[in-house]
């Protein structure tokens, strides 16, 4: 919470954590706590929560509010907390936002209504809506098209930016880098831009960007976090080496739709009890785990703290 009042220190290396489950597919709070705990000393430089990395859509609205708990409490204010707090319905979205400001998040990461496909001037509202509700809470818009069928286009964010003081940021999630410069251009590098897509976080800081919501911080916290701090000391042949060093991790994270590959890398480490992963997912295949043993050989060496 100390840092919701000035979300410009909001930056680095935000870590999304998955959502451990037990073997029996409930929310295992022992490991959440665990996980949490190895990326602070990891050295990741924040912490979010129920992105699409933590299966939000596959939990009630109470699972998820009961998992930022458990987070909030680990985390006590060490580093900024952006837990993800969208849904598609909009009474859901206030919900848990309200539950995120008053466990103490620094901001809250909503991502767009997924499936409906709503119009910009759609997107524009529902924004305004969650940003007049919590006019003290820093609001940012998770941009994911590939999961969520529709694409928030820079004019809307230069006008939530514009008309909403506490509208502060996206988190690009999307492959098309021209529209990161776009987002950043119309809006001005007071907006705070975080990538979402593991191979552009490292290009996103040469716009201005303040950081990224790597999946790959999962694995490999402290090569994601160091990443970050050599490029803000000027030190850009060794932030670039670390870049291409983490293409296998990465790799990896996709080999069969995430979190299905890192929580199976994480269980094998013994970071989280289980790698179990709630329906409509389902946990690696063989074939998928031949290309995950594969490529872990290749890089696993960054999953270990450098």
């Amino acid at each position: 919470m100390k840092f919701r009042t000035d979300p410009a220190t909001i930056r680095g290396s935000i870590a999304p954590v998955v959502t451990p489950f037990t073997g029996n597919g409930a929310v295992d709070h022992d490991s959440l706590r665990g996980l949490v705990r190895w990326q602070l000393e990891s050295g990741s430089h924040g912490i979010s929560l129920g992105g699409s990395t933590g299966e939000p859509s596959a939990q009630t609205t109470a699972e998820r509010i009961a998992a930022m708990r458990t987070a909030a409490d680990e985390i006590a204010d060490r580093v900024p907390f952006l837990p993800g707090t969208g849904s598609h319905k909009l009474d859901e979205t206030l919900e848990i936002t309200a539950a995120a400001r008053d466990l103490g998040a620094d901001a809250a990461l909503v991502i767009t209504p997924y499936y409906a496909r709503p119009t910009q001037e759609a997107l524009y509202r529902w924004y305004a809506t969650v940003a007049r509700e919590f006019p003290d809470l820093p609001i940012v818009a998770y941009n994911v098209p590939s999961r969520t069928a529709v694409d928030i286009a820079p004019e809307t964010v230069r006008r939530l930016f514009t008309d909403f003081d506490n509208f502060v940021g996206v988190k690009e999630t999307t492959k098309d880098f021209e529209h990161f410069s776009r987002v950043l251009h119309a809006c001005g590098r007071d907006l705070l831009v975080w990538s979402g897509i593991e191979l552009l976080c490292l290009p996103l800081l040469a716009l201005g960007g303040a950081g990224f919501v790597s999946a790959v911080a999962n694995l490999a916290p402290t090569a994601v976090a160091r990443m970050y701090e050599l490029w803000e000391a000027g030190e850009f042949d060794a932030a670039r080496d670390l870049h291409y060093r983490l293409h296998p991790l990465v790799d990896l994270l996709f080999v069969e739709t995430n979190p299905a590959p890192a929580k199976w890398v994480l269980a094998q480490q013994g970071r989280i009890a289980s790698p179990h992963v709630r329906p409509p997912l389902t946990p690696p295949t063989e074939d998928g785990l031949a290309r995950i043993r594969a490529l872990l050989a290749e890089g696993g060496d960054l999953t270990r703290q450098l």
